[in-house]
């Protein structure tokens, strides 16, 4: 995996650590901010315990998350302060209430590195994470692409299913979606913003515009995998066939499941390995009382942003099977054994 991160100093202090005698073991939490998707237990915690354990084998890392509770969030981070945290990897639940957090850290020498989603309105330490706006503009373009060269007419209608208002990662990837739409020779029929990006409350509202608009609708700009599976539940549910082109993003197994069945067209492929990795070295760093290199700034906050890879039907093969994103046999279940061989995944 690329690391854009100095770690030259760290492994000079590592080293120096090494010859004056085992230091003592320092406390890291990671707190990711719901379960509706599957991604913070598959790839965000186990990339950053590995990354860890290498970069600081004696280190303590305390892992939780706050299944969409703001409050069981703030009583997470509080208890890790208690157990003399240095440093925190905070994914918010809600951005905005995640200030009061920063500056409790802050005001105690504990260093935060807001991870996936940004804290705009105070900065914390550091930021990491892929480029939410880039990703929502990714997505809409690529949906755009299609349609028109599907023949499309000018003027047809998209849904717009956006994230949680409560995620200003989730704002930017409205943005992206945005500068994409606004753009492009199709009109947005109506959107949504899905709270705690559940994917029932997205079923639940493209139901409704399924019976408002009903074929009007020639595709749907979903902001991630959960949102893009309730939105196919819900045509899959009014009798739909064929379903509309529908966005994604997350490259969840699900997800490309749907995306070799032809019922998804397309996600984005950001293995969170990559950013949980880089906020270990980000958070070895902070340690060590070193300043780890930014690539940018964002919300004031030196920052750290991921380019990803839009996958469809087209490319599945290279960037997810050949790239070693996945393995055949954790996408090619029964289920979904014939679509494989169609696409040649399988011989």
């Amino acid at each position: 995996m690329t690391k854009n991160l100095t770690l030259t100093a760290v492994s000079a202090l590592a080293a120096s650590t090494l010859l004056t005698g085992a230091a003592a073991a320092q406390t890291v939490g990671f707190l990711m901010p719901d379960q509706a998707s599957t991604r913070y237990e598959e790839r965000d915690y186990p990339g950053f315990r590995d990354a860890m354990a290498e970069l600081c084998p004696d280190c303590d890392v305390v892992y939780q998350n706050a299944n969409a509770d703001v409050q069981l969030q703030q009583q997470q981070f509080n208890s890790l302060i208690s157990q003399g945290a240095e440093v925190i990897v905070l994914d918010p639940v809600d951005s905005s209430a995640a200030a009061s957090l920063v500056n409790q850290a802050q005001a105690q020498g504990v260093r935060v590195i807001a991870y996936d989603r940004p804290i705009p309105d105070i900065p914390a330490d550091f930021y990491v994470s892929f480029d939410n706006e880039g990703i929502g503009r990714a997505i809409a373009q690529s949906l755009v692409d299609h349609l028109m060269a599907e023949g499309v007419a000018d003027g047809s209608g998209v849904l717009q299913v956006n994230g949680s208002p409560t995620d200003a990662a989730a704002g930017l990837i409205r943005d992206g979606i945005d500068s994409a739409l606004d753009n492009s020779v199709y009109a947005t029929l109506a959107e949504f913003d899905t709270p705690n990006w559940a994917p029932p409350e997205a079923q639940q509202w493209v139901a409704g515009q399924i019976q408002r608009f009903g074929p009007e609708i020639v595709g749907v700009v979903a902001a991630n995998d959960g949102t893009a599976g309730g939105t196919i539940a819900a045509f899959n549910a009014a009798g739909v066939d064929p379903i509309p082109p529908v966005t994604g993003n997350d490259a969840t197994i699900a997800a490309l499941q749907r995306i070799i069945a032809g019922t998804q067209y397309n996600t984005i492929s950001k293995p969170s390995e990559i950013v949980a990795e880089a906020a270990a070295q980000i958070a070895n760093a902070f340690l060590h009382g070193e300043e780890p290199e930014a690539t940018t700034t964002l919300y004031d906050t030196p920052s750290q942003l991921f380019v990803p890879e839009v996958v469809t039907r087209e490319n599945i093969v290279e960037i997810i099977f050949e790239g070693g994103i996945n393995t055949v046999e954790e996408i090619c279940t029964d289920e979904f054994m014939a679509d494989c061989e169609e696409l040649g995944v399988i011989d």
